[in-house]
C-alpha cells in the first residue's frame, strides 16, 4: 500500500506551506493522503453467508452472533432466509455488522432487477453481484458476449439506482474459448464503468489462473474477492484460509493498491460452518 508515490506528512505540509501543491501535484497529494490513511492490514473482515447456510437454516440469530464473535464485520448476502429487510437490519445493528454486498442471480428479464435493487437499498448494500450463470451463457464467444450485454444492461440500471454492479467467477469461466478464455471475453466485452469484478481467489486458482494476473490486467475493476484456500494440485481441494497454498497477503496487498475494497471469507461445503469461519477469520486478522 505504501509504494514509491507515498508522501510523508512532513513533505505534504512543506509543499503546502511553499504554495506549490497545485496543478499536477494535487492528484499525487490526494493519492498519497488516501494511501497513508489506509492501514497496511485488512481493517474489515467479510463473510459470504453461503458459507454458513446450513447453520442459518437452524438458528439465524445464534449463527450471526457466532460469526460476529469470530471477528466478521461485513456480510455478503445470497438469500433472505424468509426474513424481512427490517428484521435483518435490526439483527445486524445489534451485532455491529454491515452488509455492503449481495449476490443475486440473473432474473428472467431485465425488468426483474427493479425489486432486487430496491431490496439492496433497504439492506444497505452498495454492490450487487451475479454469482453464477448456466450453460446458456457459457461455452462459446457468442454466449459470453451475450452475457456481457446482459451485465452491461444490469450495470446501467444499477448505476441509475445508485448501486454498483459486478460479476463473480467460478472455474468454468477460465476454460479456453477461441484461444482465450470465457473470462477474458466477458471482461473485455463488458463496460468497466458498469460491470465490476468479484474475484473468487480459490476458483481462479482451481481454473488455472493466477489471481494477480486478473488484478493487474483489469486494475480498478476488482472491487471485491472471495477468500478461501486451495490444497496442492492436481486436486486443489477447498480449504479454510491459511490451510492451503494461496499467497493471500501478496494478492490482497496488490488488490488493495488496485481498488480492492471487500474480502469475503467463503467455503462452499465446510464440515463445521462456524468453526470454518472462525479459523479463516483468525488467519485473516494477520493479513
Amino acid at each position: 500500500m505504501y509504494g514509491p508515490n507515498r508522501l510523508s506528512r512532513r513533505e505534504l505540509l512543506r509543499l503546502l506551506a511553499c504554495g506549490v501543491a497545485g496543478g499536477t501535484l494535487l492528484p499525487r497529494i490526494a493519492e498519497a493522503g488516501t494511501l497513508h490513511m489506509n492501514p497496511s492490514r485488512i481493517e474489515r473482515i467479510g463473510l459470504q453467508l453461503y458459507t454458513v447456510r446450513a447453520a442459518l437454516a437452524k438458528d439465524i440469530e445464534g449463527t450471526i452472533a457466532a460469526v460476529a464473535k469470530a471477528g466478521v464485520t461485513e456480510l455478503e448476502f445470497f438469500d433472505m432466509h424468509g426474513r424481512t429487510v427490517a428484521w435483518w437490519r435490526d439483527l445486524m445493528r445489534a451485532h455491529g455488522l454491515t452488509a455492503p454486498a449481495t449476490h443475486a442471480g440473473l432474473p428472467a428479464t431485465d425488468e426483474g432487477w427493479g425489486p432486487i435493487f430496491e431490496r439492496a437499498h433497504g439492506m444497505g448494500h452498495q454492490l450487487v453481484i451475479v454469482p453464477w450463470v448456466g450453460n446458456d451463457y457459457r461455452g462459446s464467444r457468442a454466449s459470453w458476449q451475450r452475457l456481457a450485454e446482459r451485465l452491461n444492461t444490469a450495470g446501467r440500471l444499477a448505476q441509475e439506482a445508485g448501486l454498483q454492479f459486478g460479476y463473480h467467477n467460478h472455474d468454468f469461466e477460465f476454460a479456453p474459448v477461441d484461444g482465450v478464455t470465457g473470462y477474458d471475453i466477458l471482461a473485455e466485452s463488458s463496460d468497466p464503468a458498469l460491470v465490476k469484478l468479484e474475484v473468487d481467489l480459490y476458483w481462479a486458482v482451481k481454473g488455472g489462473r493466477d489471481p494477480l494476473s486478473i488484478v493487474s490486467r483489469w486494475p480498478g475493476r476488482v472491487v471485491a474477492c472471495h477468500v478461501k484456500d486451495a490444497g496442492p494440485p492436481p486436486e486443489r481441494a477447498m480449504r479454510d484460509v491459511g490451510a492451503g497454498t494461496i499467497d493471500f497477503p501478496r494478492i490482497l496487498a496488490a488488490g488493495r493498491a488496485a481498488g480492492l475494497r471487500h474480502w469475503f471469507i467463503e467455503h462452499d461445503n465446510p464440515a463445521d460452518p462456524v468453526a470454518s469461519v472462525t479459523a479463516s477469520a483468525a488467519v485473516m486478522k494477520g493479513y
